[in-house]
Formats: C-alpha cells, sequence, structure tokens
C-alpha cells in the first residue's frame, strides 16, 4: 500500500501520476490508500473523478470517531482508518483500543484500523508519551511493558487472517456495547464483543459523546452455515477499574455450546469476550523485563562501531535532521568512526520543524550536567555546530526549544543561547574555531550559570540561564549541514 501525504491537501495528478508510475514500473499490486486525513474532500472528488476513482483502492481517515460518510460508501471503495489510536497506554487507553477496533465497523464499515503507534519507544517526555499499543523507552535498562491494548488486539488478531470477511449481522447490544463477527468463508466464524463504557475508553480524539453501558444477558443465534456449529472457545478480557487488578486474555476452559444455533453471556460492564471456532489461539509469554532504570548519569560513546547493525547511535533521539555513524577515511588519527549529520537541505515538513537540526539525549529531568563532544564542521563559511544542556522540547514543538546552547562557527566565533532559534543571546565573542578540524566542546550547567570550554580551556564563564530548569542534553548544526561528532560525554547529577 502506498499513502498520500499524512494528513495534508492532496493533488489529484499527483495521485493519478503516481498510479500510472506504479503501473508501468511493474507495480500494478500496490494500491493507493487516499488521503489520509478527513473523508472529505476526496470522497467527493472520487465521486466526480472517474479516472481518480480508478487510481484509488483504499478511502483512509484519521481518527474518524468510528464513523464514516453516507457518500464514501457510495464509492464502493474499501474504507479504513488508516491512523487512530495514538492514546495513552493505560487501561483507559485499552478501553478506547476495544471500542474502536469493533465500532469502526459497527458504526463505519472501515475494515481496517491502524494504531498510531505500535510500540512507544521514545523519550516519555517527547510529545505522545506512551501512546503506542506497548512501551519500551528505555534501552539502557531494556525494560519494557506489555500494556493492555496488546491483548485487546490479540481478541481480534488472534482468531482471524487478512482475507477474513466481516459479516452483516454486526451491531450494537441493547445495554450498550457493540459486536462484529468475521468468517474465513470456509465455515469458521468468529465473534468479538465490548462493553467499555463511556468514561473507561475515551480516545485522545475526537471528543467521545456521551453514552451508557450496563451490565445484561445477550443471546446471539446463528444462522445459514453457521448453525450447525456446537460449540465456541471463549476467550475474555476483564477491566477492572476500582480494585486495579484486571485480567487480559484469559481462555476460559469451559466451551460455550450451542442449542439450535444460539448461546447467552452474562456480559459486565468493561469486558472483552472472543468466542471462536479457531482453535489455535494462544496467549503467549515473555520473559520479565529487566526492572526500569534511569539514564546512566555517567554515560560516554565513541561511536567506535566498524559494522553496526544500525546507522544510527543508541540512545539519541533526532528531532530534525539524520545523525548516522560514519567512517571518516580521511582522518589518520582517533577520529576514524565518527557520528555525522548527513542532511544537507531542509526536507518538507509535516510539522513546523526548527531549521537547525537536533538530537536529543540523556534524562530530560536533569538540572546540573557537563556536556562535552568533539565537533567538526564541513561547511567552509556558514558552517555551526553545537552542544546543549537543558533542552525543553522535542517533536513538533522543537521550534520553540529552550535550554542552554553553546554554538561554535566556522567563521571563528562563538555563542551561547538560551534557545535553539538563536534569539536570546547569553553570551558570544571569537573561539578561532574554523572549518575541517576538530574542535572539544564542554558546556557545564549548574542551578543558574553557564561555563564552557573549548579545546579543554575557559571560553566562556558564568552566563546567566534564564529559563529552563531541566532537559535533555543535545547535539545539532545550526543548519541543515555536514557536521561531525565524536567522544560525546554527558555526566550528571542526580
Amino acid at each position: 500500500m502506498v499513502l498520500i501525504w499524512n494528513e495534508r491537501n492532496y493533488d489529484s495528478k499527483y495521485i493519478k501520476l503516481l498510479r500510472y508510475t506504479l503501473d508501468k514500473s511493474g507495480l500494478d499490486t500496490v494500491r493507493i490508500i487516499a488521503s489520509d486525513s478527513l473523508w472529505e474532500p476526496v470522497v467527493q472528488s472520487l465521486l466526480l473523478d472517474p479516472e481518480l476513482s480508478r487510481a484509488v483502492d483504499v478511502i483512509g481517515a484519521h481518527y474518524p470517531g468510528t464513523s464514516s460518510v453516507k457518500e464514501a460508501l457510495k464509492t464502493q471503495k474499501k474504507l479504513w482508518s488508516s491512523e487512530d489510536y495514538s492514546t495513552f497506554n493505560d487501561e483507559v487507553g485499552g478501553g478506547c483500543w476495544a471500542r474502536i477496533l469493533n465500532q469502526n465497523y459497527v458504526n463505519g464499515l472501515m475494515t481496517a484500523t491502524i494504531s498510531w503507534n505500535l510500540v512507544a519507544s521514545y523519550y516519555k517526555d517527547l510529545p505522545f508519551s506512551r501512546d503506542g499499543l506497548m512501551t519500551a523507552e528505555e534501552p539502557w535498562s531494556g525494560s519494557y511493558v506489555v500494556e493492555s491494548p496488546i491483548w485487546i488486539t490479540a481478541h481480534t488478531t488472534q482468531f482471524t487472517q487478512p482475507g477474513w470477511s466481516y459479516l452483516h449481522t454486526v451491531g450494537h447490544l441493547a445495554q450498550g456495547g457493540s459486536y462484529v463477527a468475521l468468517t474465513d468463508c470456509k465455515g469458521n466464524l468468529t465473534v468479538v464483543i465490548e462493553t467499555m463504557t463511556r468514561d473507561h475508553s475515551v480516545c485522545i480524539r475526537p471528543p467521545l459523546p456521551p453514552f451508557n453501558v450496563t451490565s445484561q444477558n445477550a443471546t446471539f443465534h446463528l444462522q445459514g452455515s453457521f448453525a450447525s456449529i456446537k460449540e465456541l472457545q471463549v476467550w475474555r478480557s476483564q477491566f477492572n477499574f476500582k480494585t486495579k487488578k484486571s485480567s487480559f486474555f484469559e481462555t476460559l476452559m469451559l466451551r460455550i455450546p450451542l442449542f439450535d444455533g444460539s448461546f447467552t453471556l452474562e456480559l459486565a460492564e468493561d469486558e472483552v469476550y472472543t468466542l471462536t471456532t479457531m482453535t489455535t489461539g494462544q496467549k503467549g509469554s515473555y520473559p520479565d523485563s529487566p526492572p526500569s532504570a534511569r539514564f546512566p548519569k555517567v554515560y560516554k560513546d565513541h561511536f567506535n562501531v566498524r559494522n553496526p547493525p544500525f546507522s544510527e547511535a543508541p540512545d539519541f533521539a533526532e528531532q530534525t535532521g539524520v545523525f548516522e555513524y560514519y567512517i571518516n577515511m580521511t582522518d589518520p588519527g582517533p577520529h576514524v568512526f565518527t557520528l555525522r549529520q548527513v542532511v544537507t537541505e531542509r526536507p518538507v515538513t509535516w510539522a513546523a520543524d526548527a531549521d537547525q537540526t537536533i538530537s536529543v539525549i540523556a534524562d530530560y529531568q536533569w538540572e546540573n550536567l557537563t556536556v562535552s563532544c568533539d565537533v567538526f564542521m564541513e561547511s567552509m563559511k556558514a558552517g555551526g555546530v553545537f552542544i546543549a544542556a537543558r533542552v525543553d522540547k522535542g517533536g513538533q514543538s522543537v521550534r520553540s526549544a529552550k535550554g542552554v546552547f553553546f554554538w561554535v562557527f566556522a567563521d571563528g566565533t562563538y555563542k551561547v543561547t538560551n534557545d535553539l532559534a538563536g534569539q536570546t543571546v547569553l553570551a558570544e565573542g571569537l573561539s578561532g574555531t574554523r572549518a575541517y578540524g576538530w574542535h572539544t566542546l564542554s558546556l557545564t550547567v549548574e542551578g543558574q550559570y553557564a561555563s564552557g570550554l573549548l579545546n579543554g580551556y575557559p571560553l566562556w564563564k558564568n552566563a546567566v540561564v534564564l529559563t529552563t530548569k531541566n532537559g535533555w542534553a543535545a547535539i545539532g548544526t545550526h543548519s541543515f549541514e555536514l557536521a561531525q561528532f565524536d567522544n560525546f560525554a554527558v555526566v550528571a547529577e542526580y
């Protein structure tokens, strides 16, 4: 599948050209989803433009609130929630996921729901903390948490496969909640039921109108070829928001017998059931997670990796730009293996990204710390690099990040600023720094004062830090330019 530009205005001519180019390149089985935003105006465009309609296979909407529009059904296209969830993955987040997985089809006939994101593996103080189906945000400790949305996902994915179809006999339960039924068209049947209450299933967006769910007995009647089914496997998840002792994806040893194709369930509030003919379901297991730990207060990375398994160094989190392992074949000495910023033009961005490149690292709660790094500028006139401490923002807010930024430039000057944009200057002067030579920067921030060393000698001291009491360490460049970093180190006080 190929998607159009995320949550931005689409160009019908581009979509048609993309379809033509894919077909001409022998990629006719690659399908196009449009427009990864709202249902409109793409639905109207598809109805009015036959060529565009032939180019698009799936209409994808983001965070549809389980609803589609009538005009979307008229297109006879597959409807997807092509981005959804994005909710803090506590048990309310699990309830959100349970509700929309069912009701995206019940209310909106959407046959796919794609979670953003799958695994929350980024610093927790970045935007959208824990907005994944599980959490693994401490690579230095290896700690991870299999959150409730993982088990809620299993209620559907353990007992269906791509190619299964939803039955038309889906709907809402009399006392609230919903049910869906899917089949492989070979005699197998899976029914998923959820009874999530409103306050225990709120998603991050859109706003959720009030509704009521109460305990109930629900009777289901199987008809047609399914009427001959004699028993169903049963799997259950029970959220318990009072005792905090929920149980997830448990198999009930007693199979439910069917009489004349019918069965009855006692359904409490905030439950998820799967009833299925499939006998292959299993909860699975995983090793105990290592204990959670703070980022080490003494940290070093020399980037001496000859054959790295990944292009990026561990623990660094790029907010703009791309920092990759690099083998510097022109260096005869200690800087053969470095970390290099490689993007040389500001890309077309989804958010209001910064004009500088920046990669953050370490513990957001750190206040007093020393950051040091060897730097190498590769732009003769306009080159500039920085190290930083107490960086307070990332993600789509990185443009307005504040902290303590120690810059050196290829024109032989330095600057200390209180912001990434470089507008609030704390100190400045001559440094003697030039491109194509290695320089060692060191930045110490303690209390409301900061000082800096260049090549082991004091360059400035006792600059008064105006804002930010804590934040990440960081490295970066003045623009989208080539630059190298080596022997990064940070020492902090807890």
